[in-house]
């Protein structure tokens, strides 16, 4: 982070903070003590968790998250993404492998079987 990002801190965060602990506790309790259907639980699910996420945003961590999040999603449009066909090809050469791998390796544990049993004598 730079320090033209870097705010200084604010003695309301910690109320903000404390408000949407507050908000998310009174969502959890209320769906806990009282019984609503479903479309209310729903709405009040709709309503309460923006209502939260609003009040952190106004926090210098959730400006810090904002910010974070927009940088991230401009870095991902700059990724190149490989095309279906590669994408098919490496996930066969994947599945192959694994499939070489494990007939090696069952190959590996009955011939390591075979010659414990001979040295023991236990004939398995």
């Amino acid at each position: 982070m730079n320090a033209a990002t870097e705010a200084p801190k604010s003695g309301l965060d910690i109320i903000k903070w404390i408000a949407v602990f507050a908000i998310l506790t009174l969502l959890v309790v209320a769906n806990y003590i009282f019984e609503f259907s479903t479309l209310e639980r729903a709405i009040g699910l709709l309503v309460m968790i923006p209502l939260a996420g609003f009040v952190a945003a106004q926090t210098q961590k959730g400006h810090e998250f904002l910010t974070f999040a927009k940088e991230a999603k401009l870095e991902v449009r700059k990724v190149v993404w490989p095309t279906r066909a590669e994408t098919n090809q490496t996930t066969i050469i994947v599945a192959v492998v694994t499939l070489i791998m494990a007939v090696i390796l069952y190959l590996l544990d009955m011939a390591l079987l075979k010659i414990v049993s001979f040295l023991t004598g236990l004939g398995i």
